[in-house]
């Protein structure tokens, strides 16, 4: 049996899992490997797909794939505790079994991106389908005209994948940005919401693809920001991954103007979006 059936869950093994950040919510990273060599060889999935995640007896739910194709045969996920589910996956660790079903949705269409400057702006978990692009473009560098990451949240302490980002800041061809709230001690980066950062930085939207996840608020804020800076729709990309529930469009949890997010989505450029007022509550 091999990785081309949506509705079949396959066993995955939890190989390593850390804690990203503290507190009721917080959020774990969870590496796994499917047990079935067959399933771990056809396995396909693209930047900012998501797959069911299930652990037995406690249910399912839908969860992005936090890495990039291009980083080997083993899946991520960056989870925050929420619900009965995600308490669940929360108490899991290193050896553990899970359930895997997927790929599901289409993706960022980073090969048609080549050539061009990538612009990332994520806030707290907003950052994890984000992420699969960052790694992306950094390994295929020379099909790319520059990366550039803004990311933010409340506190330091509610920043994922610190430590990849200490790794960009040594990069010459990389530019990473972090934010914060509120000012604390010991903090050498900015302070202030992420929209406004985008606005300090003025970066040029020639040749630029701007890519933005995080909460609702936060997105329609960097929207209107990238339109200031002139951006056009077509430019700006966005995903609404956490309205999926089915996957396969059956439920209609994520109905939004007449489109289903998992079937034609979670990825969208503000151009399909901007007439939805919906698809941003």
């Amino acid at each position: 049996m091999t990785a081309d059936n949506p509705y079949i869950p396959y066993f995955a093994t939890i190989e390593d899992n850390w804690y990203e950040t503290g507190g009721d919510r917080c959020i774990k990273t969870f590496k796994v490997v499917f047990d079935d060599p067959a399933v771990r060889d056809s396995w396909s999935h693209k930047p900012g797909q998501c797959a069911m995640i299930g652990v037995l007896g406690e249910g399912e739910s839908m969860i992005s794939i936090s890495c990039s194709p291009t980083e080997g045969k083993f899946l991520r996920f960056s989870v925050m505790k929420m619900g009965k589910v995600t308490q669940a996956l929360h108490k899991l660790e290193t050896g553990d079994k899970i359930t895997v079903r997927g790929p599901y949705g289409n993706s960022f269409p980073v090969d048609d991106w080549q050539g061009k400057k990538i612009l990332t702006i994520g806030g707290g978990i907003g950052q994890a389908p984000l992420r699969p692009i960052v790694e992306y473009v950094k390994a295929n560098r020379e099909k790319y005209a520059g990366l550039t990451m803004i990311y933010g949240a409340r506190s330091s302490g509610d920043l994922c994948f610190k430590g990849e980002f200490d790794e960009m800041s040594k990069c010459d061809d990389l530019s990473c940005h972090l934010t914060i709230d509120i000012e604390e001690e010991d903090w050498s980066h900015n302070v202030g919401f992420v929209p406004q950062m985008l606005l300090d930085l003025n970066p040029a939207p020639e040749n630029t693809v701007a890519v933005t996840c995080g909460p609702p608020i936060m997105i329609r804020f960097v929207l209107e920001n990238l339109k200031k800076l002139g951006f056009s729709d077509e430019q700006i990309y966005t995903t609404l991954e956490n309205r999926m529930k089915c996957g396969i469009g059956k439920c209609g949890r994520c109905n939004a103007g007449g489109m289903y997010v998992c079937k034609d989505g979670p990825v969208f450029s503000y151009a399909v979006l901007k007439d939805i007022p919906e698809a941003f509550a």
